[in-house]
């Protein structure tokens, strides 16, 4: 997405929280972020990696979620191999959630958000937040490649809520 003029991205920051104010679409997905289940963690391979174990873990990265649209930072450059542990912080006063994944499975999931906001996931890659609360994913990117992060709470994405993953090639 492009930055645009301060006024175009002040108009889409008001726009989109209007949208999700007025639709109470705040807490798309209800007001609990998601349970984690006492069930092991299915370790599917995506594009962007597998879920990681915590006990392997080789840094953690501090990531903020505001009611601006914006996450900070919005870009992290990761090497292949590498076990991150995400610690999301929700520092607004709306539901945010933070996927990992590639634009066009972002923006599949997204347009199915739009259409269906209360639908139920809870993936090893994303991390549905409160506000002001936190959550973690455990994630390791054992592919190389440019990856996306976005909030798919309707309007959120559409607002400009996303980020960059760079994971270099051993």
């Amino acid at each position: 997405m492009t930055q645009g003029t301060p006024i175009k991205q002040l108009f889409k920051i008001v726009l989109a929280t209007s949208l999700v104010a007025a639709s109470g679409m705040a807490l798309a997905h209800g007001d609990t972020a998601h349970a984690k289940k006492d069930t092991p963690v299915v370790k599917e391979q995506k594009p962007w990696g597998v879920a990681g174990d915590a006990k392997a873990v080789k840094r953690t990265i501090s990531v903020s979620m505001t009611d601006t649209m914006r996450f900070s930072p919005e870009k992290i450059d990761v090497k292949q191999g590498d076990t991150l542990k995400f610690v999301l912080k929700n520092d607004g006063k709306v539901m945010h959630e933070f996927v990992i994944g590639t634009r066009k499975d972002l923006d599949e999931h997204a347009a199915l958000m739009m259409k269906f906001p209360n639908m139920e996931h809870d993936e090893p890659y994303m991390a549905h937040v409160a506000p002001g609360k936190t959550g973690t994913i455990v994630w390791t990117f054992n592919k190389a490649g440019r990856f996306d992060f976005a909030c798919l709470i309707a309007g959120h994405y559409q607002a400009g809520m996303v980020g960059k993953i760079t994971v270099a090639a051993k």
